[in-house]
């Protein structure tokens, strides 16, 4: 199975599906592996979200890291768990739902707007951490948060992120981004979500 750092090397951007509903799960998820995506997030406040997370877990977790988005409690972390997910992304800090993750063998992000929410982070064990939102934490503020963190800290923006975005705060040292609204929308169709990938996928591409 796909693990972080290999999905990293390959493309180190999120696809993050909120409103993804599971009779759609596999015709995105293939559209978004073939256009490069490894991984996948499917936030728990979407329909039914723990059947799209397993579909897409049991269909493409040789191709992509698929997991849950919008994880707020050490039972939800057991319930991704359970349908096959390997990846928490949370809006927020926790220390006990990283523990549960972590405990578990799964891959955490836990998002962070603050210096003592990142070091408390990074002291629970985690070292990719969520940027959010990403609309207030501009590249400016980035790159000083930047400054101070340990060396090795992954840094992803999360909200509000489109393709034009990527350059500044790819130059204000991040090592990824987290895709929302401006790659998939609810009820978009698989043509239009494979569009916004191929721009997303260019724009990443241009800035190596």
């Amino acid at each position: 199975m796909l693990d972080l750092e290999d999905a990293l090397q390959r493309l180190p951007l999120v696809a993050i599906l909120r409103g993804l509903r599971p009779e759609q799960a596999l015709a995105i998820g293939e559209t978004l592996v073939e256009t490069g995506f490894s991984i996948i997030e499917v936030p728990l406040n979407s329909p039914d979200p723990l059947a799209s997370i397993g579909l897409l877990a049991r269909q493409y977790g040789d191709e992509a890291l698929v997991g849950a988005g919008t994880v707020t409690s050490v039972a939800e972390v057991r319930a991704v768990v359970e349908v096959g997910g390997r990846l928490i992304v949370m809006p927020h800090f926790d220390a006990e739902v990283v523990a549960t993750a972590r405990a578990a063998g799964l891959y955490c992000m836990p998002g962070v707007a603050t210096p003592g929410e990142a070091f408390a982070a990074l002291h629970a064990g985690v070292d990719t951490l969520k940027l959010f939102p990403a609309e207030l934490l501009t590249p400016t503020v980035t790159k000083a948060l930047r400054s101070v963190l340990p060396a090795g800290t992954r840094l992803f923006p999360v909200g509000g992120i489109t393709p034009e975005s990527l350059a500044a705060y790819w130059r204000a040292g991040v090592d990824g981004f987290g895709l929302g609204s401006a790659l998939f929308r609810k009820g978009a169709s698989t043509e239009a979500v494979r569009t916004r990938a191929q721009a997303f996928v260019q724009a990443f591409r241009n800035l190596e």
